[in-house]
């Protein structure tokens, strides 16, 4: 009677244990960050939420983890002071990988590429080099970085640039004929010509630039941690899947999308540390 009573309680004992694991997985909760206007990565829906890859991503990223992501939209400048004060655990929205933001904060490794590409109407030409832009007009967002990298080759190339309020508005100058190519991030364009079969896909410029996820300085094991999860998308075809779903584009052999990296972190950059693990895909 008595081992009968004392092996009822160990049972009682193992099962509060395990109860208590699996509310504390359940309950195991990130804050998560991005800029809920930056389609097609993040945007808003017709029902009030927020949708893209980047969305896709985190709550992938969630799933692997088995925690869940409490996904806040705000303005991109207000990401990084938010992170910084502890209001998010890390970051979704696309962040470049520079020296200087590495110096403050810890990065996973890179998980796209942020490259510069054209976007040229369907029925034209395929622009393999910039020079056969010599004459023509290009249309740029206002102010962003693609009007700064082609107002700097304006006269080595002989091309004339419009800035427009939106890269929206520039795209329409495409359309209506007013602009020969527009310039925007590689993902950017993908999605413009993605919804609109009037455009295609032209030149690519190379930056050598990644996106990476950001942390706080003392968030290792959990930066290690998304990392690990990233790197199994790369592997398992999830995020080749993603770039499908929503840019139309499957990922060329060896681009950031689908190429794991050795270590932790983007080599290069602080924070990187070099290490030999392999990820425990499931």
């Amino acid at each position: 009677m008595a081992s009968a009573h004392r092996s009822f309680l160990v049972l009682t004992a193992l099962l509060t244990a395990l109860a208590s694991s699996a509310a504390t997985a359940e309950d195991r909760t990130f804050h998560v960050g991005l800029d809920g206007t930056f389609a097609p990565h993040a945007m808003p829906t017709m029902s009030g939420g927020v949708e893209g890859f980047n969305v896709d991503l985190a709550n992938e990223i969630g799933k692997r983890l088995g925690a869940k992501m409490e996904i806040t939209a705000t303005q991109f400048s207000g990401l990084i002071p938010g992170l910084q004060a502890g209001t998010f655990d890390f970051l979704a929205a696309p962040t470049t990988i520079t020296p200087e933001r590495a110096e403050n904060l810890l990065f996973t490794e890179g998980y796209l590429d942020t490259d510069f590409q054209l976007v040229v109407k369907a029925d034209g030409p395929q622009i393999d080099d910039l020079s056969e832009l010599k004459g023509k007009t290009i249309a740029v967002n206002k102010g962003s970085a693609y009007d700064s990298w082609a107002r700097g080759l304006e006269e080595k190339i002989g091309w004339k640039v419009e800035s427009y309020g939106t890269n929206s508005d520039a795209i329409q100058a495409v359309l209506t004929g007013r602009a020969a190519a527009n310039v925007a991030g590689n993902t950017v364009s993908a999605w413009a010509v993605k919804k609109n079969p009037a455009l295609k896909l032209s030149y690519l410029h190379k930056t050598g630039l990644v996106w990476g996820m950001p942390f706080r300085k003392d968030s290792v094991d959990l930066r290690n941690e998304v990392e690990r999860a990233i790197e199994c998308m790369k592997i398992d075809g999830t995020m080749k899947a993603m770039s499908e779903k929503w840019f139309g584009v499957t990922p060329e052999e060896g681009s950031t999308a689908i190429t794991p990296i050795k270590g932790y972190g983007q080599p290069g950059f602080p924070g990187y540390v070099e290490d030999d693990h392999t990820p425990a895909c499931k």
